[in-house]
């Protein structure tokens, strides 16, 4: 495993080569730039082959990268991140049974704003109401994302909302797919689940002291790597795509839309994160079944209050304000 020196070392030359933007780096410069001998660059850079970097040598014009390895590391997230704040501090680790579980942690300790926690895999991935979230190693993005808004913690849920229109423009950038935003956290491409969102709070009666949002992304899972029993109704998006997707870029260009959007949102509130969501959601002025722990209604969902909170018409015009339930879309076969 490599020190603190070596890591640092390692993060250096791969900054180096970033700002190289494929074209070749001679030795003598990569010296110049990180402060130590040739013998010491070669040494890195056999390591970063070793890491699963593809490296091109040529005598006279030196090292350029070709080809990066399908990880999800500090190192990798923050090469070429966009962003002020958020993942600017990453907690990685291989497996957990939980980023929300490890964030929750990190922000009662009083870990900064924007902090990410990351893992390839998660044991006991969990969704709202806890569900279980199927979550294997080299597959997918399973990221928690710690923010300290100044907002009343009613306002909390809005920010489950800002996240999911973050989520949804980064794919879009990303691979061109068009996802659609079911009420109030799931992402969905072709009607199949693709994204789950969960939000949890660190509070007082009258203040939020975190707010930690869990994202799971399924990103590069192929059809017979899902559970026999969630085939029918979930996706990833290299199945939709046909190809694989750069997990580390994806999250890059989420981490970078939602800080745009979170910055806008403290600044002026809930009004443009409110038309964004409405935009992508496939439910709005669709006939639903809302399914909450009162019991089910079945009605039009004309759209979400400035609140966050949807509104739901049943047939005698009876208005309904749901703030939690499942929400099923009536077929209209």
């Amino acid at each position: 495993m490599a020190g603190p020196l070596q890591s640092e070392m390692r993060k250096k030359l791969l900054e180096v080569f970033s700002g190289a933007k494929g074209d070749f780096l001679s030795g003598q410069k990569i010296s110049d730039e990180l402060g130590c001998s040739r013998t010491a660059i070669w040494k890195h850079i056999e390591d970063l082959r070793k890491e699963g970097y593809e490296l091109e040598a040529v005598r006279r014009l030196g090292y350029r990268i070709i080809k990066k390895p399908d990880k999800i590391s500090g190192n990798e997230i923050q090469l070429g991140l966009e962003t002020e704040s958020l993942g600017r501090y990453v907690h990685f680790e291989e497996s957990v049974t939980s980023t929300q579980k490890i964030a929750h942690r990190l922000a009662y300790e009083g870990t900064p704003e924007g902090t990410i926690v990351v893992a390839e895999e998660q044991i006991s991935g969990r969704g709202r109401l806890d569900r279980v979230w199927f979550s294997p190693k080299y597959t997918g993005v399973w990221m928690s994302i710690i923010l300290r808004p100044n907002i009343p913690p009613a306002q909390a849920p809005q920010l489950t909302l800002l996240a999911a229109v973050a989520v949804v423009q980064g794919i879009q950038e990303l691979t061109g797919l068009e996802p659609d935003i079911k009420w109030p956290n799931d992402i969905l491409l072709k009607g199949k689940k693709v994204v789950g969102i969960l939000t949890e709070l660190q509070a007082e009666a009258d203040r939020i002291n975190s707010v930690i949002i869990g994202i799971g992304i399924n990103v590069n899972h192929s059809e017979d790597q899902f559970p026999d029993e969630i085939k029918s109704i979930a996706t990833s998006l290299s199945i939709e795509l046909g190809e694989k997707v750069n997990r580390a870029a994806l999250i890059q260009r989420i981490l970078a839309k939602m800080e745009h959007l979170y910055t806008s949102y403290l600044k002026n509130g809930f009004g443009v994160i409110k038309l964004l969501w409405e935009s992508y959601a496939i439910s709005i002025g669709q006939q639903i079944i809302a399914r909450t722990l009162n019991g089910s209604i079945e009605g039009r969902a004309k759209g979400i209050t400035a609140e966050g909170v949807l509104v739901l018409e049943e047939l005698d015009g009876t208005i309904h304000h749901i703030h939690s339930a499942d929400i099923e879309l009536v077929s209209k076969g």
